[in-house]
């Protein structure tokens, strides 16, 4: 009994943990010098030129480097930065309607059969007989309708970091966002895949064009407390049947 109760306290404890970290006070902001993000950034990347620059190119007014006016300013390695367009606006609409009905009638008469009948038909009770042996009717009617509606609308920017790059130039892009409001903390989360020829010239990337778009918006606080129920109601609805 007494390992049930400090497996009990210690459940309670765990579930505890992340309420505790605002309580009477604002919820805290995660720590962003081990994101996945900072360590891309101070990855120290490949040379800027792979062979020495030519006197030509030293003395030229313009340059076509990355940090030049004219250079190309998009993320191409690992730890640059872009800029995540999530404009998400979705409607879908399904409605089925089916109905079905069947009907049918069974009848079999034994009149005569080598006289049975009428010899039976004199020990049968009152008001049976052998005429209609067996009459069988059915009939069932099926109808079924269904509806669903779902829309979906979200607009948000969010700047992501370039953390990888796969052995065929696809670029890994992984982006983090906190903004507290009060009491309440909301958490952007984006990562996915993208090609470096999808990004634009102003340096952004619409989620349509991320492969395995992976996009979180949620947050915690003492409102999403609130509004979330206990975890002992949510083990009971997963366990209870009825």
């Amino acid at each position: 009994m007494t390992k049930l109760s400090n497996l009990l306290v210690a459940v309670l404890a765990l579930s505890a943990c992340g309420r505790l970290d605002h309580l009477g006070k604002p919820p805290s902001l995660s720590p962003n010098t081990e994101s996945p993000e900072h360590v891309a950034m101070l990855w120290p990347g490949l040379p800027m030129h792979t062979q020495p620059q030519r006197a030509v190119d030293r003395s030229s007014l313009w340059s076509g480097g990355q940090q030049s006016l004219l250079g190309d300013q998009r993320a191409m390695k690992k730890g640059d930065i872009l800029t995540v367009v999530i404009e998400l606006d979705e409607k879908a609409e399904i409605s089925n309607d089916t109905s079905r009905s069947r009907s049918g009638s069974e009848d079999l008469q034994v009149p005569g059969l080598f006289g049975l009948p009428q010899r039976v038909a004199g020990h049968l009770p009152e008001g049976a007989s052998l005429d209609e042996a067996v009459s069988i009717d059915s009939a069932s009617v099926s109808k079924g309708k269904g509806s669903v509606k779902r829309k979906e609308k979200l607009t948000l920017r969010v700047a992501a970091t370039v953390v990888d790059i796969l052995p065929n130039g696809v670029l890994s892009i992984a982006g983090s966002q906190e903004l507290r409001v009060n009491f309440e903390l909301r958490e952007l989360l984006v990562s996915g895949y993208v090609r470096p020829q999808d990004i634009s010239r102003q340096n952004e990337i619409t989620y349509d064009k991320i492969a395995s778009a992976r996009v979180s918006y949620g947050g915690r606080g003492q409102i999403s407390d609130v509004q979330q129920p206990r975890y002992g109601q949510q083990v009971l609805d997963a366990l209870l049947p009825f």
